[in-house]
């Protein structure tokens, strides 16, 4: 009896400790780019986040249209991207009620250093051109994710629809594993700066273009509606949104750095 009172008196204890206000932490769903992942942004912003709030983020980490279509079907109570008009049709559509500028950096056209296509300047639209005619090895990401959206968008302006030359291939992969696929074989890829920075496996590869005001990658962040699906969790994905646009989260995301150098800049005030 002693014993049964005992364990009795304990869990009488740890019922008061929760009315009181003590709970499990609880966690959210972030549908996000590969990049905001593998530039190691995630693992300097999330503890700040958690530290004041208590909130845990499980960060699923994909192409940006592959984020998009996951927080469409529900499966992600917030959305963290970098294909800004099709994030405004993820808005118009009704999956989110606002979509919130964060941060910026910028794309680049990686390739080897030696640049045998002649690639070297600040015109991305010519470096593509370049690369179809010289039928040059290049990695694109062919996921649907932002940077590869970025990327057609180039190939269209400079008049490049189908024949991008033999040398054209798509992996299907995140920034990562492109990166490394053009290592591997010498050839070209565009890649936004933060994974480059955070990239340890270069080889020979080195930024060949870069500068262009169209190379600009914009990133957005928008809770997912509960009125298109009610077991979202959109008041607590908009707790993230509410931090990371505030002086405290960007002063995070600023504060992000590789050797010295600074991977995304806030702009949550941008009207970009």
């Amino acid at each position: 009896m002693t014993l049964f009172r005992c364990m009795r008196a304990t869990l009488a204890a740890a019922l008061l400790a929760a009315s009181a206000g003590v709970s499990w932490a609880q966690t959210i769903t972030m549908a996000s780019t590969t990049s905001t992942e593998q530039s190691g942004l995630f693992g300097h912003l999330l503890p700040a986040f958690k530290k004041a709030t208590g909130l845990d983020v499980k960060v699923v980490a994909v192409g940006s249209g592959q984020a998009i279509d996951m927080a469409r079907r529900g499966d992600a109570d917030v959305l963290f991207a970098h294909d800004q008009p099709a994030e405004e049709k993820f808005v118009a559509d009704g999956f989110a009620a606002r979509r919130y500028p964060v941060m910026y950096n910028d794309f680049i056209l990686i390739g080897p250093k030696a640049d045998p296509a002649g690639t070297r300047g600040k015109d991305i639209v010519e470096a593509l051109r370049k690369l179809a005619s010289a039928n040059a090895a290049f990695v694109s990401r062919g996921d649907k994710s932002g940077t590869h959206a970025a990327e057609n968008r180039y190939w269209t302006q400079a008049g490049i629809t189908a024949a991008r030359g033999t040398g054209y291939r798509e992996c299907g992969c995140g920034m990562g594993p492109a990166l490394n696929i053009a290592g591997s074989v010498g050839g070209y890829v565009l890649a936004d700066r933060g994974t480059w920075l955070n990239f340890k496996n270069r080889g020979d590869l080195a930024i060949l273009v870069e500068g262009d005001q169209r190379l600009f990658n914009q990133y957005g962040v928008m809770a997912v509606s509960a009125q298109k699906h009610p077991h979202v969790k959109t008041a607590d994905a908009q707790k993230f949104v509410d931090w990371i646009i505030s002086p405290a989260g960007q002063q995070v995301i600023a504060g992000y750095k590789i050797g010295g150098e600074q991977l995304f800049f806030p702009n949550a005030n941008s009207a970009r």
